[in-house]
């Protein structure tokens, strides 16, 4: 049977479908505003005409309500835009829900990149047993982290799940039932959620979507890879931030660490109850049944009350599991074996911590920790750190680190902070002993500049609960492009270190090294980040390998190529030998999340793509060695990008044109996350203070996605302008990674609408600084569309490209209400009467707005 183009099965199955479904949810009735169906198509058509024809948002909004609501007063204007917010909100629910019903239509879930498709390759190359023995250690780690960009409540993620159902049944009944919950649920959070709500939302995921893919994609793999054989690799897991990340968050306290580990624990103790209860539906067996009535028994009590006399250990939940598969196999005729198999599966993934809890937190704090705990044992007459040991070098610092022994009372401290930090390590070996050491066994160290940021964990580790025997990872992060360059350096001092060096014998000499979290592509712009973390891992395997470690890679926000919009999977199969390769780890967040895992459907699939791409990297044919001319090429291009970059961030606009000019100081009104949105809590904004996703989304809300093309024009222009544009042809061709990079460039090029913000260019005070941004997309634009080829940006991904105008189309009225509101604001903080009344009703309709734009984008930030 012949299948339609990608393009074909997105117009039938999704933009058909939206349309359908759409004139049906326009008819509902919200609230007091009749008439609102009709006239948002009135006013979407009036903003299109608008834009095309170099209107402003002002100018757009008042030429609708001349023209359609003439008697309309001001107060009911505002409430119609509020409306039109609501509306468009659910407008974006309703797409998401149907682009995920419509996931494996338009997705070939057998094709290139998937299981299946790896084992047929395998076996057609005869490469089977090459497979099995990579799989035996290679592994996949996604982290979700606590960093919500993703606005929607638990409430509507269940409307969504459902509704997604409903319309792959074309179940119109319960399609419009869901539309009317839909309309009366609220979007908008009152007060901002604590750590443990941030845990809680982001357990739903692990509960009703990872806990399913996983374990089809474990069962795969033994069943047809391993042919139903024992691999004592897990292969795929989940690292989990929420409640653990302390990083600039100071609501996350030891007591939250603690709650979430035991709602993890709980969690997946009702998950093991709910598999056990459908199996015993099955194993109605003579010596079976028995023996699964009793596990339910105790299961269920164990998930009720964690701490009950009757809980059951993990390591007896394992062992009654494998004496009923036993049975079934010897009396039974395998019958249900493998029902019984999966859930072992599941058990063996997943433990009884369900996801690792990773802790971290800035050197810099730590450092103000280790220097008042160091003076408060030597003013209390503690022997274990010499007299004078903080005005000593850093390497005379270390030297003592590596040695240091001793109890510490946590009670000695009464500043917070540092009672804090303590406490959490302990709490950390308190979970170990809970849910396994799995439990939580990372702490990250984000703003690692020095070794010495590294053994001042590593001391205090030891001292407050570990002892000689440490069982949990350290993980330096390195973020700028100052810091990636001197990652090498700092690694080889370590590794020097012979206790830190004995340590690392204890924990398999291995070395989780995490790179380019939030600050990366802020420091250095898109293509200096993401060079600067490639020539950091080449670097960094260099050394590792020296020493016969094995650096294991944890790459920050879904990725390196993702700040900016972009997919992972083609980037970790562009990596040749020169980068070690044993994991793929990447943190998840926000509506990245709920885009690429929301979904069973599209979980199992996107963490099929990870597994398939770093396998594919290390037996595959497609090793992507750069050249040495390539290499010069591809480090010209970032250095070149970078001045630009640098230029550009230190222009005397930069940071006023984001604090007046954008929706950067909205976010924090939010209400979707429990950290605050900048780092200091000084009023004055500075640079190094900005959070990277308030600063990433800000630019997708001006729908100038800077963070995703700026300074690569210029960098292309020069080899135009040099007469060398061949040999940027030539890395293009030869460089997955590059080639990768670049299409990821695209997207946010793609998600740019300059008409929008066109009326900046006329600002005496920030016009100059628009058109530098304008000028840079233009020139972006026609470089990368005369380097590939295409005439149209994304031409090789006509089904993304489609989806992502849809959905532009979608928030058009959104991003002009906003657009409108910010203007007013400015108008009415410049005039001789300011009207504080109506500048708070303008405020709260940029920060409603906020909501839909966002999750219309679904990887903007």
């Amino acid at each position: 049977m012949s299948v339609q183009p990608k393009l074909v099965r997105f117009k039938q199955n999704v933009l058909s479908k939206y349309n359908i479904y759409n004139s049906i949810f326009m008819t509902l009735p919200f609230d007091t505003i009749t008439k609102t169906g009709v006239l948002l198509p009135l006013f979407h058509e009036t903003c299109k005409k608008g834009f095309k024809n170099g209107d402003d948002p002002t100018t757009i909004v008042d030429t609708f309500f001349k023209k359609y609501q003439a008697r309309r007063s001001s107060k009911s204007q505002i409430n119609l835009l509020f409306r039109f917010i609501q509306y468009i909100e659910r407008q974006v629910v309703l797409f998401d829900a149907i682009e995920d019903a419509a996931f494996p239509i338009i997705n070939n879930m057998d094709g290139i990149g998937t299981l299946r498709s790896l084992k047929e390759t395998a076996v057609s190359e005869n490469k089977l047993e090459e497979l099995q023995h990579y799989l035996e250690e290679f592994k996949v780690r996604i982290v979700l982290t606590a960093h919500p960009t993703q606005f929607y409540p638990g409430t509507v993620l269940g409307i969504i799940t459902d509704l997604t159902e409903a319309i792959k049944k074309n179940d119109l009944d319960t399609i419009r039932i869901l539309f009317a919950q839909l309309g009366k649920t609220p979007f908008f959070k009152h007060k901002k959620p604590t750590p443990y709500d941030e845990a809680v939302s982001l357990i739903w995921y692990l509960e009703n979507v990872f806990y399913e893919s996983f374990g089809k994609i474990y069962d795969y793999i033994q069943q047809n890879i391993f042919d139903n054989k024992v691999i004592k690799n897990e292969i795929i897991n989940i690292g989990f931030w929420p409640g653990g990340d302390r990083d600039g968050n100071p609501f996350v306290t030891p007591e939250t660490t603690l709650k979430v580990a035991q709602r993890l624990k709980q969690t997946i103790l009702k998950n093991y109850y709910r598999d056990l209860r459908s199996l015993k539906r099955k194993l109605t067996f003579k010596g079976v049944e028995e023996r699964i009535n009793s596990l339910e028994s105790k299961l269920y009590k164990s998930s009720i009350n964690l701490h009950s006399k009757e809980a059951i250990e993990l390591n007896v939940l394992i062992s009654e599991l494998l004496d009923i598969r036993e049975i079934v196999i010897n009396d039974h005729q395998s019958l249900y074996l493998q029902e019984v198999d999966s859930l072992i599966n599941k058990v063996h993934l997943f433990g009884y911590h369900f996801a690792t809890l990773d802790i971290r937190q800035d050197s810099r704090i730590h450092h103000t920790v280790f220097s008042n705990m160091v003076d408060t044992l030597i003013k209390s007459g503690s022997k274990i750190f010499p007299k004078g040991y903080n005005s000593l070098s850093e390497k005379e610092q270390i030297k003592i680190l590596s040695s240091v022994k001793g109890d510490i009372d946590i009670s000695l401290f009464k500043e917070d902070l540092v009672a804090n930090t303590l406490e959490t390590i302990k709490v950390v070996k308190t979970i170990q002993e809970k849910n396994g050491e799995r439990g939580s066994n990372r702490y990250i160290i984000s703003n690692n500049q020095t070794a010495l940021n590294v053994m001042q964990l590593f001391a205090m580790l030891r001292l407050v609960a570990f002892k000689d025997c440490l069982t949990v990872d350290i993980v330096p992060l390195f973020e700028t492009i100052t810091d990636l360059e001197n990652a090498p350096k700092v690694m080889e001092e370590l590794y020097a270190n012979s206790a830190y060096r004995t340590y690392l014998k204890q924990r398999g000499n291995k070395q989780t090294i995490m790179l380019g979290f939030s600050d990366g592509t802020k420091d250095g712009g898109y293509l200096m980040a993401n060079w600067g973390i490639y020539k950091a891992k080449e670097l960094l395997t260099k050394v590792s390998r020296k020493y016969n470690i094995v650096a294991i890679f944890f790459d920050g926000r879904g990725g390196p190529p993702a700040r900016g919009g972009g997919k992972t999977h083609q980037f970790y199969a562009s990596l040749g030998s020169t980068i070690e390769d044993k994991e793929v780890q990447l943190t998840i967040q926000g509506q990245t999340i709920s885009s690429n895992f929301g979904t069973l459907d599209s979980s199992q699939y996107n963490l099929e793509q990870l597994i398939s791409s770093g396998i594919s990297n290390r037996i595959g044919n497609n090793k992507s060695e750069m050249s040495t001319d390539d290499k010069l090429v591809m480090n010209n291009l970032a250095e070149i990008s970078h001045r630009a970059y640098k230029s550009f961030k230190n222009h005397a606009m930069f940071i006023p044109y984001l604090e007046r000019m954008s929706t950067l100081k909205y976010y924090a009104k939010a209400n979707i996350g429990s950290r605050p949105s900048k780092r200091s809590k000084s009023d004055k904004l500075i640079f190094s203070d900005l959070r990277a996703i308030p600063f990433v989304g800000s630019w997708s809300m001006l729908k100038q996605n800077v963070p995703g093309f700026f300074g690569v024009g210029t960098a292309l222009k020069e080899y135009e302008d040099n007469n060398e544009f061949d040999k940027v042809e030539q890395l293009y061709n030869n460089s997955i990674f590059f080639k990768t990079l670049l299409e990821n460039s695209m997207m946010s090029l793609t998600k740019s609408f300059f008409s929008l913000t066109q009326y900046m260019s006329e600002d005496e005070e920030f016009g100059d600084f628009w058109r530098i941004i304008y000028n840079e997309y233009l020139l972006t634009k026609r470089l990368l569309l005369k380097l590939t080829g295409y005439k149209e940006l994304m031409e090789n991904e006509p089904s993304g490209r489609a989806s992502i105008e849809v959905r532009e189309s979608i928030v058009l009225p959104l991003l002009t209400i906003q657009q409108y509101a910010l203007k007013k604001i400015q108008e009415l903080e410049k005039a001789k009467e300011v009207d504080k009344e109506q500048i708070q009703i303008l405020k709260k309709i940029v920060t409603r707005s906020l909501f839909g734009n966002i999750n219309a984008s679904r990887n903007s930030a």
